[in-house]
C-alpha cells in the first residue's frame, strides 16, 4: 500500500502543477483584450453559425473553469467570466467548447464513443476500488483463485473502463482545440498575439486531461500487478 500512496502522491503533485500553471496562463491571457471586442458568448455564437449549427444554445453557467458542451441538451455552457469577457482566454475557451458542438454535429467518432461510455463509467467508477481492495482483503493477493480473486478482477475491469474513458477523452479534447484555433485563425477573429495566447492556454488545458489519463493508467497497472503479480 505504501507504493500506492507514493504513486497517488506523485500523480497529485503533477496534477496540481499543471492545474496551477493552467490557472496562471488563463489569468495572463485574460489581460489580452480582443481587438474585435467580442465576448466569449459572441465568439461562440459566431463559430456555431459559421459551421451551420443553429440548434445549439450558448448559455452562462456559474463558477470558474466550469465551461463544457452538453450533447444531451445541445448547450454550450460558458462560465460567467468566459461568457461576458472580451479577451484571448475567453475566446479560446468559447471556441473550444464550440469545437465539441461541431464534433457532435459531424458525429465525430471519439466523441460518440465517449458519450457511450459515460453511463457505464458513472456506475463502474463508484465501485471499482472497493471491489479491488475488498478482493485483495479476501486473499486474492496470495494467489488463491477463490472468490476474492474474482471480485478483485471485476474491480480491475471496472477500473479499465475509467482508464479507457480517460484516453478516449484525449483525442476529443485535442481535436476540439484544433478546430477552435483553426477557426479563430481562418476567420481572422484574432490577431497573431491573441492567437498565440489562445493556443498556449488550450495547450495547458489539454495537459490536464493527459495527466488524468496517465494517472488512471498508472493506477490500473499498479492494482493489476497487486492482483495478478502474486499468482503462480
Amino acid at each position: 500500500m505504501i507504493g500506492f500512496y507514493i504513486l497517488i502522491g506523485a500523480i497529485a503533485l503533477v496534477s496540481w502543477l499543471v492545474s496551477n500553471t493552467l490557472k496562471n496562463k488563463f489569468k495572463k491571457y485574460s489581460k489580452i483584450q480582443l481587438r474585435n471586442g467580442m465576448s466569449g458568448a459572441e465568439i461562440a455564437q459566431k463559430m456555431l453559425a459559421d459551421n451551420g449549427i443553429f440548434d445549439v444554445k450558448v448559455i452562462s453557467t456559474p463558477g470558474r473553469l466550469t465551461d463544457h458542451y452538453n450533447p444531451a441538451d445541445k448547450t454550450v455552457n460558458l462560465s460567467e467570466a468566459v461568457y461576458n469577457q472580451t479577451n484571448a482566454a475567453a475566446a479560446a475557451v468559447a471556441a473550444h467548447e464550440c469545437g465539441h458542438a461541431v464534433q457532435h454535429a459531424q458525429a465525430y467518432s471519439y466523441l460518440t464513443m465517449r458519450s457511450q461510455l459515460v453511463p457505464i463509467v458513472s456506475v463502474t467508477s463508484k465501485y471499482s476500488q472497493w471491489l479491488v481492495i475488498g478482493g485483495l482483503i479476501l486473499g486474492a493477493a496470495s494467489g488463491a483463485t477463490g472468490i476474492g480473486f474474482y471480485i478483485a478482477i471485476a474491480g480491475l475491469i471496472f477500473m479499465g473502463f475509467a482508464t479507457l474513458f480517460s484516453f478516449v477523452t484525449l483525442p476529443v479534447e485535442y481535436d476540439a482545440s484544433n478546430r477552435a484555433l483553426a477557426w479563430l485563425e481562418n476567420k481572422n477573429m484574432v490577431t497573431r498575439e491573441e492567437l498565440s495566447g489562445a493556443t498556449d492556454a488550450l495547450k495547458w488545458a489539454a495537459r490536464t486531461y493527459l495527466v488524468a489519463a496517465l494517472g488512471s493508467l498508472a493506477s490500473l497497472l499498479y492494482w493489476g500487478l497487486q492482483i495478478l503479480g502474486g499468482r503462480d
